[in-house]
């Protein structure tokens, strides 16, 4: 059954549109909860928000004109369970005096983990060897040694970053542990970047992307950086060289990538955003070089329990008449 709301407006109307990990912290506020299971259509969830005085979001909920009109004039800020805002048409939340806030320190960690994860998984075909094994063909052909299955090496190679914010940062640190040289890519210097431990090189996109073994991607989504790696970019690459994306899927041109992956331009690929999420397209399904992951960078239970708490302090924050912890406009 989708979820029902009340016509009626609240001044202290939280509607969550997911349930969230942890325990719900806003006292004094009626909390109106999504299940998590199955997503709500465009339609149920202007009906869900209606009357809310504070909405919590999810990355995937579109918040324009439509969403903010369904809402109701009584609407006062949006949360959103994520650090990017990319849903968001900040201007029109600016234009009504809406809040919007994000969870910008809980992601850190677990998105640097899970980008790590799939570089090594690209890099050692870990992917290729689950579906070979599920197949049946282990127990077949047994293992193809000392000529089959291989990878391209991690250690001391070269890492590069492009965008050097908090996740960024923290996958350089992980990349210290395998004796990665660390190069990076941002509008302007980061001392923390280039100063040790990291030591890392600040470098412009398309002679990084020339140098580079490890690719990772840590942008925000703007006009500027969809489409960032095109075919175009992707040709600068070595044939040996992984791609790894955990920041927002149009970054990467994917059809470019997908034809990029079969061609043999790269070696491969690790993506846990998608240009038109939750849809992947066919052909880089077809990719035996590239593994998926259903953008699960912040799934950890710690942190997505304290981006729970983000949004409930910036909402708490915002019914009070505060400024939110949080507040990104």
């Amino acid at each position: 059954m989708p979820p029902t709301s009340k016509s009626t407006a609240s001044s202290s109307l939280v509607a969550v549109t997911r349930a969230v990990p942890g325990e719900v912290d806003i006292p004094g506020a009626e909390v109106r909860i999504a299940p998590a299971e199955p997503q709500m259509t465009r339609g149920q969830l202007l009906e869900f928000v209606r009357g809310s005085a504070v909405v919590v979001s999810m990355f995937h909920d579109r918040i324009d004109a439509e969403f903010l009109d369904s809402a109701g004039p009584q609407l006062r800020g949006v949360c959103n369970f994520a650090v990017g805002v990319d849903n968001f048409d900040l201007a029109e939340c600016r234009r009504r005096s809406i809040a919007v806030t994000n969870t910008p320190d809980a992601v850190t960690e677990g998105t640097a983990n899970i980008a790590f994860a799939l570089m090594l998984a690209a890099a050692r075909r870990v992917g290729e060897g689950d579906r070979f094994v599920r197949a049946g063909k282990f127990e077949r052909q047994g293992n193809i040694f000392p000529t089959g299955w291989l990878g391209v090496h991690t250690t001391g190679q070269t890492l590069l970053i492009i965008g050097a914010g908090r996740i960024g940062r923290a996958v350089a640190l992980r990349a210290l542990g395998f004796g990665m040289r660390v190069m990076y890519v941002a509008r302007t210097a980061h001392p923390d970047f280039e100063q040790a431990p990291i030591a890392a090189e600040r470098i412009e996109l398309d002679e990084g992307l020339r140098r580079a073994d490890f690719v990772s991607i840590h942008t925000p989504l703007t006009p500027e950086t969809r489409h960032l790696i095109d075919a175009r970019r992707l040709g600068l690459m070595k044939p040996t060289a992984v791609l790894v994306n955990t920041a927002r899927g149009p970054v990467v041109d994917e059809k470019a990538l997908a034809s990029a992956l079969r061609a043999g331009v790269i070696f491969g690929a690790g993506l846990d955003v998608f240009e038109f999420e939750p849809r992947v397209l066919p052909e880089l399904l077809e990719c035996d070089n590239a593994v998926f992951t259903p953008h699960i960078g912040s799934g950890e239970r710690k942190y997505r329990e304290l981006m729970t708490a983000m949004v409930y302090a910036n909402a708490r924050a915002i019914l009070a008449g505060e400024r939110p912890p949080n507040l990104v406009a």
